[in-house]
């Protein structure tokens, strides 16, 4: 059986495909950017198609010779308009699979509240559905917060509930909502593949509270917390306090607390009788695993790995400014790759850490990402990951790393670093790239340029004196 999957550069999808393969499926991926499935041990296994849903002819080639396909992708994350952007998305793919008479198509969509207005996210996934249901023969999974080591819900309890010990939140934390383990979620998808397509299946493990969610954490990590429920707080606001005391950007926390507003309760009935063999773990089991995971730095896959917009790639063209760092050393390359690639996250950037948090700050202020991201793994990096405000444009060990800047700017920057074997040892070469945008660019880029140009040659400095102590360890 040979299987289509979209969005496997997702959260899902990401951990979706090994598994596949695991179980002897040959597999296909349809991804817009390719190279940004470098480095995942699966990827030469796989056949990759490049394109988009709303590319036919590329999703007529990647769904020509399959026999089942899993559509796992939203636009919520690359889209602030995303419910048009997905309804579109799905009507192409629908049409094409309808043509080359695809067999059955495996959704992975959301619960939808039984009482209240569905947010506008949970309405777009639910009209996902209807529209893969009334061309090709579909099963549906609704699920609720997915529960798992980089999942966006794990990682909003998780910082919420770390960093502050007394919390004023909205009563509708009160609500009732039915979470789920990611690996239950992936044995979902996988059985579905070897049953007729059943349509809509309400997944999820016992329900519990958001408020509950959080002093579970809290009990799991031996923290006490207060947490007192407030009858009036605008979602909007929860929303934006989310996006400043977590690494959730606001256009997902938005979505993320619209969606408990309303008691979301899967009803299981339908789920226990098809999927016998599975039986969600209840929330706490799920995360002590995620957290598990996350100590070991063992994260297969991030929220934060879905890019946030169309892929751009570092041209040589005019207009470009560079501030360039050269430092030869006696340090073999491969040492300094381990360096500069481990940079970020827990461990800061060596240099004016203080300086790299402020700029994280104000960031944040501005509506950007800051530096709360941080990073999937602590020395593993792959294209199209999040490191802080920036995103992994390429990596190529042991010799190249480049950075592209998320953060708000008045134009477009890069950080690039390259370890050249140079005699008997190596040469690191340190760029900062800037593309400014008009006259408010130029304005940035020269005025803080004395700051700039110190943290720039002080960084690439202090990558030669940490990758020498390597060095002089093995």
């Amino acid at each position: 059986m040979k299987v289509l999957v979209t969005g496997a550069t997702g959260y899902v999808g990401g951990r979706l495909v090994p598994r596949l393969l695991q179980r002897g499926y040959g597999v296909k991926v349809l991804v817009r950017d390719p190279s940004r499935l470098q480095g995942r041990a699966w990827v030469g296994n796989v056949q990759v198609v490049k394109g988009a849903l709303e590319d036919a002819e590329a999703l007529r080639a990647a769904l020509q010779g399959v026999d089942a396909a899993f559509y796992l992708v939203h636009a919520m994350l690359s889209h602030h308009e995303f419910e048009p952007v997905e309804e579109r998305q799905a009507q192409s793919f629908a049409a094409i699979a309808k043509e080359v008479a695809l067999g059955r198509v495996v959704y992975l969509g959301g619960l939808v509240p039984r009482e209240g207005k569905p947010s506008g996210h949970l309405k777009s996934r639910s009209r996902v559905g209807e529209i893969l249901r009334a061309h090709l023969p579909t099963t549906e999974f609704r699920a609720g917060p997915i529960v798992g080591s980089g999942s966006a819900s794990f990682e909003m309890v998780r910082y919420l509930t770390e960093r502050l010990p007394v919390m004023v939140a909205p009563r509708w934390i009160l609500n009732p909502v039915s979470p789920i383990g990611v690996g239950d979620v992936l044995l979902y998808l996988l059985q579905a593949l070897e049953r007729k397509p059943e349509g809509v299946v309400e997944i999820g493990a016992p329900p519990i509270s958001f408020l509950e969610m959080m002093k579970t954490y809290a009990a799991v990590r031996g923290l006490r917390r207060f947490i007192i429920p407030v009858p009036v707080m605008a979602p909007r606001l929860a929303a934006l306090w989310v996006g400043l005391v977590t690494p959730i950007p606001n256009r997902l926390a938005v979505p993320l607390v619209d969606g408990i507003l309303h008691p979301l309760i899967a009803n299981t009935e339908r789920a226990g009788n098809l999927f016998p063999e599975i039986r969600p773990q209840p929330y706490r089991q799920a995360l002590e695993k995620a957290l598990e995971r996350v100590a070991s730095g063992v994260v297969e896959t991030r929220w934060s790995g879905a890019l946030f917009g169309p892929a751009s790639f570092l041209e040589d063209r005019e207009g470009i400014i560079r501030e360039i760092r050269s430092i030869p050393t006696e340090v073999p390359a491969p040492k300094l790759f381990q360096v500069f690639s481990g940079l970020g996250g827990d461990r800061g950037w060596l240099a004016w850490n203080w300086a790299w948090h402020l700029r994280g700050f104000l960031d944040r202020l501005m509506g950007g990402p800051g530096l709360r991201r941080g990073r999937r793994h602590a020395h593993e990096l792959l294209p199209g990951e999040a490191v802080d405000f920036w995103r992994v444009e390429a990596v190529e060990n042991p010799r190249l790393l480049r950075l592209r800047a998320e953060m708000r700017l008045p134009g477009k920057a890069w950080l690039e670093w390259q370890a050249v074997e140079e005699g008997k040892g190596s040469r690191l070469v340190q760029t900062a790239y800037f593309e400014p945008l008009g006259l408010a660019g130029f304005l940035y880029w020269w005025l803080l340029y004395p700051l700039h140009a110190l943290i720039f040659s002080s960084l690439a400095k202090a990558v030669v004196r940490e990758a020498q102590k390597l060095a002089t360890k093995t």
